[in-house]
């Protein structure tokens, strides 16, 4: 195929070339993989000022969605990729296989940067979903910035530079300009820009943006961040957001009410000092009731009731066969889910391979089951349907939205249509909250399970 670049892709390859370490935050959709690769065969192949590339990914990115954008145009062929995966003695062979690209997972990083230690080989690294270096205490953040002396071009993509605040933006920005921007320590920048927010215990839980900070900041990297959204490039089909309540029936809400009664009255803090351990504990349980079963201490599973699952058959009935991407939370809800389903004529597949993938955007599968940490970033799942299905709802908003973008991009010509199953009086309303606020998630957690225990205990 031949790529004819939008006059927004052509601007960013351009400075790909001229910037030699910039960060490109771009919206899903926007085509960053195609841009980045047409950058680096330009100056690889026609200015010859670069030698070896490494790509850092997640992990199922890694393993194909690299290799089958640059397979898929005429000009990006001739390139060539060696993945850095698997065991210790698959990636070593990589490694030492002649290439133009290397493909790493994220998690193998600190790995990387020890087998070689000085003997740095990349001149040129792209960081695919740089939020992932968001914090300044990873281990792989801490590994990639020690190499910033051997790295001469850097190239950092993401949709969600900042999902839960300004704050992640340090470290993204240090790997490209080792400080000078905005500071040369975390705390530095935390200080100038933002002040204390929610305290207990003596503990900070939280900061806030400085008035006026959001736009210093923001100059401050101009000139070497350049952010774009979709909808200011790209005519996409609309989407819809559908909520479906899931209404407990008598014996289910006594059961799941009990339970978190129980729970919330045997928290040892008083309601308005519980530690952030405990919220998040607490939060997971009830998440997990809500969907219908439960984990004991010794990860058995405990059904409590099948209002979602039935909620959910509904549903997949009411679709009359069009095909369905469902993003589920926890291992009992997959595997209660691939029961129900088991008999139900459908064609339905986890996602696990390339191989699924293809096979989806195929129209040869029904239901497509995965959870959105493995899926949420880079594949690209929009031929294969357009209705995406929220079994069970998670805090994470950065996820969440990139999730979403799976059939919402760039050649889906259908409406997309994303459901949320919500089971009403429990701590999904309060996710779904959240999630629509899109602002200060971990303070919403904290208050809405503040208000959750005050009313509990009321009733006790």
């Amino acid at each position: 195929m031949i790529f004819t670049p939008h006059a927004y892709q052509q601007h960013c390859i351009e400075k790909i070339q001229e910037i030699k370490k910039i960060g490109l935050f771009l919206d899903m959709g926007l085509g960053k993989t195609v841009t980045t690769l047409t950058a680096i065969k330009d100056l690889k192949y026609n200015r010859f000022q670069v030698r070896k590339v490494l790509v850092i990914a997640p992990k199922k990115v890694a393993e194909g969605t690299w290799t089958k954008e640059k397979d898929k145009w005429d000009h990006t062929k001739m390139l060539r990729v060696s993945p850095v995966l698997g065991s210790l003695s698959k990636r070593i062979r990589a490694l030492n296989t002649p290439a133009d690209i290397y493909i790493i997972n994220r998690e193998n990083v600190v790995w990387l940067v020890d087998y070689y230690r000085n003997a740095w080989p990349f001149d040129m690294v792209v960081v695919d979903e740089s939020s992932s270096f968001k914090s300044h205490t990873a281990k792989r953040f801490k590994a990639l910035a020690s190499m910033g002396g051997h790295i001469d071009r850097l190239v950092e993509l993401t949709g969600t530079p900042s999902p839960n605040g300004l704050n992640d933006l340090w470290s993204q920005v240090f790997l490209l300009d080792g400080g000078e921007r905005l500071g040369k320590k975390y705390t530095q920048f935390r200080e100038r820009y933002f002040d204390p927010g929610d305290r207990g215990n003596n503990v900070i839980y939280n900061y806030k943006v400085k008035p006026g900070s959001e736009g210093s900041i923001l100059e401050k990297i101009s000139d070497i961040c350049i952010s774009m959204k979709s909808e200011d490039y790209l005519q996409l089909p609309d989407v819809t957001y559908n909520q479906i309540p899931v209404i407990l029936d008598p014996k289910s809400s006594k059961a799941y009410y009990d339970l978190e009664a129980k729970m919330v009255l045997a928290l040892p803090e008083a309601e308005e000092e519980i530690s952030v351990t405990s919220a998040a504990a607490l939060s997971n349980k009830l998440l997990q009731l809500a969907n219908g079963a439960l984990y004991d201490e010794d990860h058995n599973v405990h059904e409590i009731h099948n209002c979602k699952i039935e909620a959910f058959m509904e549903l997949i009935e009411s679709l009359q066969g069009k095909p369905a991407l469902v993003f589920y939370n926890y291992q009992h809800d997959r595997d209660r889910i691939l029961k129900a389903l088991k008999d139900s004529g459908l064609r339905v597949r986890e996602l696990k391979t390339t191989q699924d993938e293809d096979d989806w955007n195929n129209r040869e599968i029904d239901i497509l089951l995965t959870h959105p940490a493995s899926s949420a970033y880079g594949l690209n799942l929009q031929q294969g349907g357009n209705h995406v299905i929220w079994f069970g709802l998670n805090w994470n908003y950065e996820l969440y939205t990139q999730a979403n973008k799976r059939l919402h991009r760039q050649g889906q010509t259908e409406k997309v249509i994303i459901h949320h199953l919500v089971c009403s009086g429990t701590r999904d309303e309060d996710v779904m909250q959240a999630l629509e606020r899109k602002d200060d998630v971990q303070n919403w957690v904290m208050e809405s399970l503040k208000a959750r225990i005050r009313r509990i205990k009321g009733d006790n």
